[in-house]
């Protein structure tokens, strides 16, 4: 479920504050730890000629002029010093007229003016192979490093444009800044290498530089009106030095967010493959309402909340007649109110989430909800928590239809259009065009 909370806060307005102002995510399980390895230096495939790592156009000119070697396609490399560490190796153990087409220049020209090159490209298919699996391996890692970051709750940082400093988790501040400085980058969990995002477009505005249009300005103030004024407080999508820094460029091979976002998800209905063996996503566990117990089917969760908390979601689905989006809004309902804890019948607060299931537990009120009028209201469709699978295993069955035949019950009766004429002269209808006059 996608949802933009900035266009929820403005909708809500000052009618109600009693709002959650960022996305929060139910406990997951802990993930590995990921450090993506960077050298500050590039060796030449062929001697030990050894360049920086942001020097990797003189390393390519080097290996062309000096040893004739052309790496097509290089920008689609994801990994250059992993891929060059390998042909090197490669190039040891067998000579480069193995891998390598030949490329002859002045061909028609003579002998001694004629040069032979080598092309190393993806026609290759050990070259193919090994571009796919960097690709995999950045893939995996930039998504573990994407994992930690939106588990950090040592997150600390000041807001570039009111200076207001903000700790644990780095949504706080994306949300702020979209919110009160009307400053989007999306979604906080699309990014990743978030510190070193935010010091580019720290260091932007320290340069007085705008981060849409990308003029320099005299001062700060100067700046400040321009962004506002022009509405360009938003990166510049076009500039390719912010695709590091979200996950999206990292999805397919040789492809950037604008490709993968403009491809037709219906060629995807012609494909046959349906092999998933590679598939290697984290298990999703659904989370308790009362507490952080966490179970991998719904019924499981279901038995849990009923032996632990006397809680029984079917119970109160089938007694109240839920339909599924009645449904989610209930569990949202209950969500927020245990997260603020708040006792979701009588309106009592607690300190703390146990102390609030303690009380609902000692004086009933867990299966009793406040008037229906209170929980089912259009903001509980937005999920109180980003990565609640409960909601995503919410079932429908006949609920709905029951609840349809509860609140209308209007029996429907055909009309007999067999005598269209009739018909239409004892319509009720006709008191439209001719009304009566009652004495």
């Amino acid at each position: 479920m996608t949802y933009h909370w900035g266009g929820m806060m403005a909708a809500a307005g000052e009618e109600n504050k009693d709002w959650i102002l960022e996305p929060l995510s139910l406990p997951e399980s802990p993930c590995c730890t990921a450090h993506v390895f960077t050298s500050p230096a590039l060796s030449c495939i062929f001697c030990e000629e050894c360049f920086p790592a942001e020097e990797q156009e003189k390393l390519l000119r080097h290996m062309i002029l000096e040893h004739k070697l052309v790496i097509a396609d290089v920008k689609l490399i994801v990994d250059f010093r992993r891929y060059v560490l390998y042909w090197k190796k490669r190039f040891i153990e067998r000579p480069i007229t193995d891998f390598c087409s030949i490329i002859r220049t002045n061909s028609q020209g003579p002998k001694e003016e004629q040069a032979d090159y080598y092309l190393l490209c993806d026609v290759l298919p050990e070259d193919r192979v090994l571009r796919e699996q960097l690709q995999q391996k950045r893939l995996e890692e930039v998504l573990e490093q994407q994992q930690q970051e939106r588990n950090d709750s040592n997150f600390a940082r000041i807001c570039m444009f009111c200076n207001e400093e903000f700790a644990g988790n780095r949504a706080i501040l994306f949300n702020h800044m979209a919110k009160d400085h009307s400053f989007n980058v999306g979604l906080p969990d699309n990014i990743v290498y978030c510190n070193e995002f935010l010091d580019l477009v720290q260091k932007k505005i320290d340069n007085l530089q705008c981060l849409y249009c990308e003029k320099t300005f005299r001062d700060k103030n100067t700046l400040k009106d321009h962004m506002r004024k022009k509405q360009h407080r938003r990166i510049n999508a076009k500039n390719q030095e912010y695709d590091k820094f979200y996950t999206i460029n990292y999805l397919e091979l040789g492809k950037s967010w604008e490709e993968v976002q403009s491809e037709d998800d219906r060629e995807m209905i012609d494909e046959q493959d349906d092999d998933w063996s590679d598939w290697q996503g984290h298990p999703i566990c659904a989370v308790c309402l009362f507490c952080e117990k966490a179970k991998d089917t719904t019924e499981k969760l279901q038995l849990h909340m009923k032996e632990a908390h006397c809680f029984d979601l079917l119970k109160l689905k089938s007694e109240m007649g839920l339909n599924f989006y009645q449904q989610i809004k209930l569990v949202n309902f209950i969500r927020r109110e245990i997260h603020q804890c708040r006792c979701n019948k009588c309106g009592k607060m607690f300190s703390s989430k146990a102390e609030v299931v303690s009380h609902m537990t000692e004086t009933n009120h867990i299966m009793s909800l406040l008037d229906r009028s209170a929980w089912d209201q259009p903001q509980y469709y937005f999920p109180t928590y980003e990565n609640d699978a409960l909601l995503c295993s919410l079932s429908d069955c006949e609920s709905e239809s029951v609840a349809d035949n509860q609140t209308t019950n209007i029996p429907v009766i055909a009309e007999d259009i067999s005598n269209l004429q009739a018909l239409k002269q004892s319509s009720i209808l006709n008191l439209l065009q001719h009304p009566t006059t009652k004495n």
